[in-house]
């Protein structure tokens, strides 16, 4: 009898590890690319072929220095960065010249700085 429970028991598990197995190949990996992404090494994308915009990352202003984080690269002004000069360094903004073309790049660049309510009532005249 112990056997014959022993032998039941061994099948119930045999079959639920066939079908955890079953499960498990359904499942798709997370960390999969997405379909299309070619690891070949050398081979060009859409995105490696277009130039990459460049994103003013932060702004550092100490008392003796100010300096900018452009895509990933700290600069201070004068410094270059893909051929266009850092001329100017605001709280929210820097200017780049590319010859006499002006070039800003803004901080947060969807955001739009409103006053508020009490700070409108608050300016002279308001």
């Amino acid at each position: 009898m112990a056997m014959r429970n022993f032998l039941q028991a061994l099948v119930v598990l045999a079959t639920g590890i066939g079908t955890i197995d079953t499960h498990a190949q359904t499942l798709t990996d997370p960390t999969r690319p997405p379909s299309g992404f070619n690891l070949a090494v050398g081979a060009a994308t859409a995105t490696e072929a277009a130039p990459v915009p460049l994103v003013l990352e932060s702004v550092l202003i100490h008392p003796d220095m100010r300096s900018a984080i452009i895509s990933g690269q700290r600069l201070a002004l004068g410094e270059k960065i893909r051929g266009l000069r850092l001329v100017r360094i605001g709280e929210t903004d820097v200017v780049l010249l590319d010859g006499s073309e002006r070039r800003t790049l803004k901080l947060y660049p969807g955001v739009q700085k409103k006053p508020t309510q009490q700070a409108a009532r608050l300016q002279p005249g308001g």
